[in-house]
C-alpha cells in the first residue's frame, strides 16, 4: 500500500516537487509531472493577496487535471486571513491545502509569516488548527527545524501539528537563520519520522541533488518520501532518474542535448500560453542557463535567447542549439 495524504494514495515512496516562488508555475509543474513527480504544489500564495482579490495571487490558483494530486500552498501572519484564504483555495479544487511555515526570506519572515512563525509556536499551532477546522480538504504543512540553532523544536512541533489535524508534514533540514546556506541536517527529520507518536507521512527536504542522496536518506532516516526543489530547476528528469535508481540500483542515461532543447521548448510554449507572450518570454529568461548548464561555449547563445523578444526567433535558436551541440 502506498503513502496516503488523507485518503489520497500518492505512491510507495512519493517524490514531491517543492513549491518554489517564481518557479513552480503550471508550465514547470507540467514538465516535472511528465518526468515522474508524484505530488505537485503551487507557488506559495499570499493569504492577504487572495482575500483582496489580487490578480497575481488569483492567477497562482490555476491548476489543471493532469497535475493531480496537487496542493495549493498559502502563507500569511493573520489567522483570520489564512482561514478565509483557505476557503478561496477550496474553490480551485486542489487535493489538499499546504501551509508554508518555512519561507525564510525577510519580507515574509519578518512579518511573522512563513518561517517567521517559528518564533511563536503557540500561534503556529493555533493557526493550523483554525485552517484544519475550516476545510474538508486534507491540510499539510511545510516547515523548518526551527528559527535558529537554539530553537530546533521540530520533534515537539510535529506532534502538536499532528494533534490539531494535519495529514502530512514536509521538513526542510535547516533553520530559518541558515536560509539556504550550510548543510541540511537530516538527523532531526529522522527523529520526527521515528518518533513513536507520529503516524502521518513525513517528507524530507534539503540538499537532494541526485538519486544516491535519495537512496541514502530513505535507508538512513526512513522518511516516507522526499521533496525536491532547486535540483529540479532545468532538470525535470531528476524524478524518473531517482525512481529508476531506487528500483534497479543503476542510473538512467542522462538527458542529451535534444532532450534539454525539447523540454525547454515545451516550457516556453506553455509559459506563453499561460502568461501571454510578453510575460511568458520574460519569465523564461531565468530558466535557459539551467537547461543548458555545463555546455561549453554556450554564452553567446544564452545572450541571444534572453535578448530576443520574438517567439519564432527563440524557437529557431533552440533548434540551432540542438544541431550545434
Amino acid at each position: 500500500m502506498g503513502v496516503k495524504i488523507g485518503n489520497i494514495d500518492i505512491g510507495e515512496f512519493p517524490l514531491l516537487l517543492a513549491p518554489m516562488e517564481d518557479v513552480s508555475d503550471p508550465p514547470f509543474r507540467a514538465l516535472c509531472k511528465q518526468h515522474g513527480a508524484d505530488v505537485l504544489y503551487t507557488e506559495f500564495i499570499s493569504s492577504e493577496g487572495l482575500i483582496r482579490d489580487a490578480a497575481k495571487s488569483k492567477m497562482k490558483l490555476d491548476i489543471y487535471d493532469f497535475e493531480r494530486p496537487i496542493g495549493i500552498q498559502i502563507f500569511g501572519y493573520d489567522i483570520e486571513s489564512m482561514r478565509l484564504a483557505t476557503k478561496i483555495c477550496e474553490k480551485a479544487n486542489p487535493e489538499f491545502i499546504d501551509i508554508n511555515y518555512g519561507c525564510p526570506v525577510k519580507k515574509v519572515a519578518n512579518k511573522g509569516a512563513g518561517a517567521g512563525i517559528l518564533k511563536d509556536i503557540p500561534k503556529m499551532v493555533k493557526m493550523t488548527k483554525e485552517i484544519v477546522n475550516s476545510t474538508n480538504l486534507p491540510v499539510t504543512v511545510k516547515t523548518r527545524l526551527g528559527w535558529d540553532e537554539n530553537t530546533k523544536y521540530i520533534v515537539d512541533v510535529a506532534e502538536r501539528l499532528q494533534d490539531v489535524g494535519i495529514q502530512a508534514l514536509s521538513i526542510h533540514g535547516r533553520t530559518r537563520k541558515q536560509m539556504y546556506k550550510g548543510e541540511a541536517d537530516w538527523t532531526l527529520i529522522g527523529d520526527v519520522k521515528n518518533n513513536q507518536r507520529m503516524h502521518i507521512p513525513i517528507f524530507g527536504n534539503g540538499d537532494i541533488s541526485n538519486a544516491e542522496n535519495v537512496a541514502e536518506v530513505k535507508n538512513k532516516y526512513g522518511v516516507d518520501g522526499v521533496m525536491i526543489g532547486r535540483a529540479a530547476i532545468g532538470n525535470p528528469w531528476i524524478f524518473n532518474e531517482i525512481k529508476h535508481f531506487l528500483k534497479t540500483g543503476s542510473h538512467l542515461a542522462k538527458p542529451v542535448i535534444a532532450d534539454r532543447v525539447n523540454a525547454c521548448k515545451q516550457h516556453l510554449k506553455h509559459s506563453i500560453e499561460w502568461k501571454g507572450k510578453i510575460l511568458g518570454i520574460a519569465e523564461m529568461k531565468r530558466h535557459y542557463s539551467n537547461y543548458f548548464k555545463g555546455i561549453p561555449h554556450f554564452k553567446d547563445y544564452r545572450i541571444k535567447i534572453i535578448t530576443s523578444e520574438c517567439t519564432e526567433e527563440i524557437f529557431e535558436l533552440l533548434d540551432e542549439i540542438k544541431l550545434k551541440f
